[in-house]
């Protein structure tokens, strides 16, 4: 039979055990300076490269929306890409249109219009109620304050989709450069 006597100073046990737990807090406590200061630690990734086209969805249409007209500075020089209805204010100029979606805001299918206003040279071609889909770059515009404008670059007509309404902003989007 083989016994193993192992006698452990409990004084240098404890010596050694704070030791590794104050180095791993000072590593610890680096790091996070460390992150801080260069402020990655809190920083988003909001930065959006120019030549990617981003494509809205009826899904994500509400989300993408609200965060643009939030964040303006961010999403300036954004291309996106978004199918929607022609629809016209009386006090709009020729060449702007807002690409429209109805948003549904009760349970018994009453909506609103949402959309972005779009600027175009060649708009009047366009009837109002027409579905088309846009490709165009996010600019500052001012219609009763400053908000986003899409200067369309390219312009389809398209066919009414199967479901042409969107619904609010959820509270879970968060922007990133990988989602608009």
């Amino acid at each position: 039979m083989f016994i193993c006597n192992l006698k452990l100073d409990g004084n240098k046990f404890g010596k050694i055990f704070l030791g590794l737990l104050f180095a791993i807090i000072v590593i610890i406590t680096v790091f996070v300076g460390y992150k801080i200061l260069c402020n990655n630690f809190f920083k988003t990734n909001d930065v959006i490269s120019e030549k990617d086209v981003y494509e809205i969805s009826a899904d994500n249409y509400t989300n993408v929306l609200k965060s643009v007209h939030d964040n303006l500075d961010t999403y300036v020089g954004q291309k996106i890409k978004f199918s929607g209805y022609i629809y016209r204010m009386f006090d709009f100029t020729d060449k702007q249109f807002v690409l429209a979606r109805k948003m549904i805001i009760s349970s018994d299918m009453q909506n609103l219009v949402v959309g972005f206003l779009c600027e175009c040279e060649n708009s009047l071609n366009l009837k109002n109620d027409a579905w088309v889909e846009i490709e165009g770059t996010i600019t500052k515009g001012d219609y009763h304050g400053e908000i986003p404008v899409i200067k369309i670059e390219k312009i389809e007509k398209i066919e009414k989709p199967k479901d042409e309404y969107v619904y609010p902003p959820d509270d879970s989007f968060v922007s990133t450069s990988t989602v608009l």
